[in-house]
């Protein structure tokens, strides 16, 4: 779908909002101005060529939350005022009147502060991912840096006591498919803590003023629920740098980060922050100073790219020797961890292929995939020349008597003519200008 076909919606919600509005149907309106801020921010993301229009519509879209604020804000307030309050016509006390009124107040600020925290419970990772730091290819120094954050301080808390204190901010930035996230789900597998993995799209709200108290409230819950670690994927999209476009919302929600990770009077011992970007130099310098460690994570090295093959073929029948894969990796140079799995898979298929394109089988030996006995009539694709050969199409072979051709060389090699590398070399060299003026290499 395209960014039209987005758009005429939002505009047509956005003219029966603006009717609603005008004939006093604020229930309405306000429905009807929700729906059009969902259009307009679905075409927000398909519009890719021209950033005049992309202005254009957020500016849209920030002009129909503020409308649906105030109505929120009013419908709240009639149904307060209709609600009443039958005790406070009676005759009591000033006194009695404002320790009333403080109590509601509080108790008003606990339910919403619940709530809010309630919004957040998908963030707590209940059950692990499974990915074991062996599961991680290459990437050491990294490794290294986390356990020294996470795992150890749970271990041997006595080794970080007086000034030796865990790191409490990582940042992990590198090119898009090397790994961070993948790094990510290794810490929260390995790491016997509570672990919050949360993204823009769980803390920015329609509703002004809700974004920066869901941030609040994130930090609450990881104090709360201690030894906790927090990470934030693509941070470049809430904390980038701060400049004359930003609107009141996107800066509240930077310096409610910025308020929440100094910590000012709070406890956060025992309280991770651990984020990922592509985007290093886009960051606020603000945000990027209270991550005290920045790790650069690189492409895979030789060693890297060879581990990587292994992983993604798993345990599929294949021909390949030591030496295939070490050819394999030196001819993958430039690509990504990200690269290098489609690649595989895309070789992975190819035995699938031939025999969806098979016009001949024969009949072998093998191990049947529903029973794991060994069979004599399995069938396999051949040469229609093949003395064996039997004329029928993969739909004639019975679904338990098929045993396609393992994965060989030629079938990589073949993937390989039409893969390309997704990290240009500029990518690179902007990655090492970072890495020399503000991060570390591992």
């Amino acid at each position: 779908m395209s960014y039209v076909d987005f758009v005429t919606p939002a505009i047509d919600h956005a003219k029966q909002a603006a009717e609603q509005d005008e004939a006093k149907n604020y229930e309405e309106a306000q429905r009807l101005y929700l729906k059009a801020i969902d259009f307009f921010m679905t075409a927000i993301k398909h519009e890719t060529k021209n950033p005049k229009k992309k202005e254009m519509l957020k500016s849209k879209v920030q002009e129909l939350m503020d409308r649906a604020e105030q109505i929120k804000t009013f419908l709240k307030e009639k149904a307060e005022i209709e609600k009443g309050d039958s005790d406070s016509s009676g005759g009591s006390s000033a006194v009695g009147s404002i320790a009333k009124a403080k109590s509601k107040k509080e108790k008003k600020e606990e339910d919403e502060k619940q709530q809010l925290m309630g919004q957040l419970e998908s963030a707590i990772v209940k059950e692990k991912p499974n990915v074991k730091w062996d599961d991680v290819a290459g990437l050491e120094g990294a490794k290294e840096a986390l356990k020294e954050a996470v795992i150890l301080p749970l271990k041997f808390p006595q080794l970080f006591t007086g000034k030796r204190t865990p790191w409490r901010g990582i940042l992990l930035y590198g090119p898009p498919g090397t790994g961070k996230s993948y790094l990510a789900k290794a810490v929260a597998t390995e790491a016997d803590s509570t672990f919050f993995s949360v993204s823009a799209a769980d803390l920015v709200s329609k509703w002004q003023g809700e974004s920066e108290k869901l941030v609040r409230s994130l930090f609450d819950m990881a104090r709360q629920n201690k030894p906790s670690i927090i990470f934030i994927d693509e941070i470049d999209s809430m904390c980038s740098s701060r400049g004359e476009n930003d609107n009141d919302s996107t800066r509240r929600i930077k310096t409610e980060f910025l308020v929440q990770m100094q910590g000012v009077g709070k406890d956060d011992n025992g309280v991770l922050i651990l984020a990922a970007t592509n985007i290093p130099w886009g960051l606020d310098p603000a945000i990027r100073r209270r991550f005290e460690r920045r790790i650069y994570i690189p492409l895979p090295d030789m060693q890297a790219r060879i581990a990587m093959f292994k992983i993604h073929i798993g345990k599929t029948p294949n021909t390949l020797k030591k030496e295939d894969f070490e050819e394999l990796a030196s001819m993958t140079d430039g690509y990504s961890g990200s690269d290098i799995s489609v690649l595989v898979r895309n070789a992975l298929m190819e035995p699938v292929r031939t025999c969806q394109l098979a016009t001949h089988f024969k009949k072998v030996s093998g191990v049947c995939h529903l029973t794991g006995q060994m069979c004599d009539d399995m069938l396999t694709p051949c040469s229609p020349g093949d003395p064996n050969a039997i004329e029928m199409t993969l739909i004639d072979v019975p679904s338990d008597k098929l045993l396609p051709p393992d994965v060989t060389k030629r079938d990589f090699i073949k993937a390989l003519r039409t893969a390309r590398p997704s990290v240009s070399k500029d990518d690179l060299h902007a990655y090492d200008k970072f890495t020399n003026d503000f991060g570390q290499e591992c």
